[in-house]
């Protein structure tokens, strides 16, 4: 027989109530309360970021990004070998449930082409309202900053001063038979700079690219698979005398003791010429269509297009160029004064046509294929 009543626990009875009430008011009010959380407190205050730059500076402005939006930037990076090409693939497949918000690449290339596809939205924000028109699309599907340059390494202890190269043409010279290497141009930017020297240079002479090409195998050029920074790291120790590579990863292994410096060289031995100089390959920031936190998305790509960043990726090792307007000429030790002038959307389209030329004419001079690189 049950009991009576009055026969309960009468404070059991009480404190079962006040759990019971305040359950039910927590439930009740729990959409509200998830609005009123301060951003950054929920797990829903997040952008997801797809980043082929550095992990060392993808690091360093992410986390200054956290602290002056308190959302949680979730990125997932790619390998030196695999530079770029794998993040491109990995949004190719996810176009119809795409995965990402944002995609800072490294270079501006394969963001171009991917642009072309239909994978980025536009951007339209007062932060970049005047953000120049050759450093965007014409869509403001994606906007370049922090650019740097391509340039030779060379080894100070094994090449004289007088031999070194003032322009690209000079690898083919014969002195250099046998002492040189560049990465795997599928991968990171080599690729990008062999098209834009195939825009550049078949433009006025037809087949000069192929030359250029047959000059370079007749060489001895080597092809690595450990990207830029390996080519560099392959001078520095002794493997090589001199490479094609990235002028951030000079900067890294001389702050790092090594024995190297780098030269801007020209794409033309004329030097009364304008605009035939050093290549400048920015990074690229795009805003990925349909991204879970599109909100969010935007926030994170002004910041990466502000002067803050780009004074803090010029700042760091890397020391690359900034483009915003606001630091025209801030940099004057790391200023390239004559850039080569580069039909970046037709070097894009050409990418492909002078990677496979370049791989099936340095084939014999490739040091493993990058395959089996993550």
């Amino acid at each position: 027989m049950p009991p009576s009543p009055r026969r309960l626990n009468q404070p059991a009875v009480a404190a079962c109530w006040r759990a019971t009430v305040f359950f039910l008011a927590t439930v009740a009010l729990a959409p509200f309360l998830a609005t009123c959380r301060p951003a950054g407190s929920s797990s829903a205050e997040q952008v997801v970021l797809y980043v082929s730059a550095d992990e060392f500076l993808a690091r360093q402005v992410i986390a200054a990004f956290e602290r002056e939006h308190g959302i949680e930037v979730r990125f997932i990076g790619d390998t030196e070998a695999t530079k770029t090409t794998g993040l491109a693939q990995r949004l190719r497949q996810e176009k119809e449930n795409p995965q990402a918000d944002v995609y800072w690449s490294s270079e501006i290339f394969l963001t171009i082409a991917l642009a072309g596809e239909g994978l980025f939205e536009e951007h339209i924000s007062d932060a970049v309202a005047d953000w120049p028109r050759q450093h965007r699309d014409g869509q403001r599907r994606w906007h370049a900053f922090a650019a740097r340059p391509r340039v030779i390494v060379y080894a100070t202890d094994r090449v004289a001063a007088e031999q070194v190269p003032a322009t690209w043409m000079n690898l083919t010279w014969d002195t250099f038979r046998g002492r040189i290497v560049m990465a795997d141009p599928r991968f990171g930017t080599t690729g990008g700079h062999l098209a834009a020297m195939k825009a550049y240079w078949n433009e006025d002479i037809p087949g000069f690219y192929e030359a250029y090409l047959l000059g370079l195998k007749e060489n001895g050029v080597r092809v690595l698979p450990s990207g830029n920074a390996g080519v560099v790291r392959a001078v520095a120790g002794g493997e090589a005398d001199l490479g094609l590579t990235d002028a951030d990863d000079v900067w890294a292994a001389q702050a790092n003791g090594a024995k190297v410096a780098l030269v801007y060289p020209r794409h033309s031995v004329d030097e009364d010429e304008p605009g035939n100089g050093t290549l400048l390959i920015p990074n690229t920031v795009a805003r990925v269509r349909g991204g879970p936190n599109p909100r969010n998305a935007r926030l994170l790509i002004d910041f990466l297009l502000s002067e803050a960043v780009e004074r803090m990726i010029a700042e760091s090792n890397s020391h690359n160029i900034p483009l915003n307007p606001a630091l025209a000429g801030a940099y004057p030790q790391y200023a390239v004064d004559d850039p080569l002038r580069v039909d970046f959307e037709r070097a894009a389209a050409l990418r492909e046509s002078a990677i496979a030329q370049a791989m099936d004419m340095l084939a014999d001079g490739a040091e493993g294929d990058g395959s089996d690189a993550p």
